[in-house]
């Protein structure tokens, strides 16, 4: 009993202590029961699949977008990027994360930033589809490939088709598992064009934190928000946890946050619940 009692009391502490940043931070408050469910008496955002050319892959590539409540073509909004997983595709959030209806809620209780959020396919090679051998080296290879898709033929789309803010202040990019890989390697490979960066429970996709950050203090300089999460029984935090070792002892600004959980999508729905009130907004609100 003694034992489980002071096993209980470090897994508290390590969830007191995740929370770092070189600014102050508020203690940050897990999602409040019913976040991510339906409510039918607030106004909705809209779904939409698109269908793009992909000068990498050279076929046509789909991806959804959600619009906010109250969508205004005339109106300029931020846009971010939200990543799957190596087992799914574009439609993974969709169906098992529903950032829609997240999102919804959040708008109805004034908490977000009206934005554009784009859920791609992640893996950029000629057959995108998430059958047979998905851990095979050219599928995996694929992940990586997809910087190129998204920097060069996604986000000039999405600034065609959409009304879009196109400087990096208002882009930010996020995802899960392999999605938090791209999003850590992507956003800190590419400052100009990403100023919000979210990693949920990252896989091993994610380069060497040495890697990621080759230039420290134009990584202070540029980052507004770099995000970085795991449930505390993911048998992958340790990619989380070398990343905000280096970033803390190199005094980078990030927030790394430890929540119960596994590696599931109970703890990337709550992810998204918390980065997505914290982007295109000054950092000082944080």
């Amino acid at each position: 009993m003694r034992k489980q009692l002071f096993k209980t009391a470090i897994c508290a502490a390590l969830l007191m202590v995740s929370i770092s940043s070189s600014k102050a931070q508020n203690t940050i408050q897990h999602s409040p029961q019913g976040f991510d469910s339906l409510r039918t008496n607030i106004p909705h955002g809209k779904i939409d699949t698109i269908l793009y050319q992909s000068n990498t892959t050279d076929t046509i590539r789909r991806a959804l977008v959600y619009t906010p409540p109250g969508y205004n073509k005339h109106k300029k909004y931020p846009v971010l990027y939200l990543l799957h997983g190596i087992g799914g595709d574009e439609y993974e959030w969709l169906h098992n994360g529903h950032p829609e209806v997240i999102l919804d809620n959040l708008y109805a209780e004034g908490k977000v930033v009206p934005m554009i959020v784009v859920l791609p396919n992640g893996r950029a090679m000629k057959n995108d589809r998430a059958t047979g051998n998905i851990m095979a080296a050219d599928k995996v290879q694929a992940f990586a490939t997809f910087e190129q898709d998204l920097l060069g033929s996604l986000i000039p789309y999405i600034q065609k088709r959409y009304p879009v803010y196109t400087d990096r202040e208002h882009r930010a990019i996020a995802g899960l598992s392999m999605g938090g890989g791209q999003s850590l390697n992507f956003g800190l490979g590419n400052l100009d064009k990403f100023a919000w960066i979210g990693g949920f429970s990252s896989a091993p996709n994610t380069k060497t934190p040495e890697a990621l950050v080759p230039d420290v203090e134009l990584a202070k300089k540029k980052i507004k928000l770099l995000w970085i999460s795991c449930g505390d029984r993911d048998n992958l935090i340790s990619f989380s946890q070398r990343t905000h070792d280096f970033l803390e002892k190199n005094n980078i600004p990030h927030i790394f946050y430890v929540e119960p959980g596994v590696h599931d999508f109970k703890v990337w729905k709550n992810d998204l619940y918390l980065f997505s009130q914290r982007i295109f907004k000054p950092t000082n609100s944080q």
